[in-house]
């Protein structure tokens, strides 16, 4: 969990993730009685999902500076079963049985371009923020050498930390070929809070090498629930694109899936996020039946 945030409309990602005794199993989701291991999928999504509308009661409280109302809504995701029980629900929803390691689309556009033919073992530098397990996919694969972290570790391998936290990389060197943000951005609660966890990801990436003609490198794989961008008020696909274009980003590799959207975005201006472009919410999508998913910058 991360460390209680300072009070700054730009502070930790999470508002509400205070620090929950360790977990005491050494896999990912060791079951137990009553453990979210013996959850069918559509209860897990039901326990996510409720998960996630307690943060955006608490991230609007806390907007108002309602301390009273956030501290119950506090009450109530502890009740709930707080982070640790969500994300016993995510790892499960992403175990090999079900289908849900989104790692396995990336290596599949990786295997399809013979993106990592003749790569040396270990030469891939890859952040995974928002890490649920060792054992996906993309793990398994010679030419990357992970680095993994989650603001609640489940497991040794990953460590225990908040990316907007995170320090810069002080050179080159310190940075990476790849970052994924699988189902990360979705459960920042606040608009302008995504938007600086996206400009914040070109700064951990490797500059653009010049006369380089890699097509998936430096990059970011972004992953997002479908209706983030299908059915929001705010963002469509098209809004998405121009954000990441602003920051010096283009698609190289898209996904639609019922319930996901996948993307491969490559860095190809490293420097095009120092202009700082602003993005406003605005309705680019209207209806009644509209979610309310955003993305700002300032």
């Amino acid at each position: 969990m991360t460390k209680v945030p300072k009070k700054r409309a730009s502070g930790s990602v999470l508002l509400s993730r205070h620090r929950l005794k360790p977990p005491t199993q050494s896999g990912s989701a060791a079951a137990k009685p009553g453990s979210t291991a013996s959850l069918s999928s559509k209860a897990g999504r039901t326990l996510i999902r409720a998960h996630h509308t307690l943060q955006k009661r608490l991230a609007q409280a806390l907007s108002k500076n309602d301390h009273e109302a956030a501290a119950k809504i506090r009450v109530e995701i502890e009740a709930s079963g707080g982070l640790e029980k969500y994300q016993a629900a995510s790892i499960n929803g992403q175990s090999s049985q079900r289908g849900g390691d989104s790692s396995k689309i990336l290596m599949q556009w990786f295997d399809e371009d013979k993106a990592l033919h003749g790569i040396k073992k270990g030469s891939l530098k890859l952040l995974e923020v928002g890490s649920l397990s060792p054992d996906n996919l993309i793990s398994k694969s010679p030419p990357f050498t992970l680095t993994r972290i989650d603001l609640n570790s489940q497991h040794p391998s990953i460590e225990t930390q908040d990316f907007m936290e995170r320090p810069l990389p002080r050179s080159e060197e310190d940075k990476f070929d790849i970052i994924s943000l699988s189902l990360v951005l979705n459960y920042v609660p606040d608009p302008v809070i995504r938007g600086e966890m996206l400009r914040r990801t070109t700064q951990f990436l490797r500059a653009p090498k010049e006369g380089e003609t890699e097509t998936h490198f430096p990059s970011m794989f972004l992953v997002l629930p479908a209706p983030c961008v299908t059915n929001s008020r705010y963002l469509t696909e098209g809004r998405l694109k121009e954000i990441m274009e602003s920051l010096g980003y283009v698609l190289v590799k898209r996904k639609l899936s019922p319930k996901l959207i996948y993307g491969l975005w490559r860095l190809d201006d490293a420097e095009a996020a120092k202009k700082k472009t602003r993005w406003k919410k605005e309705e680019v999508n209207s209806g009644q039946q509209r979610n309310n998913f955003a993305v700002t910058m300032k």
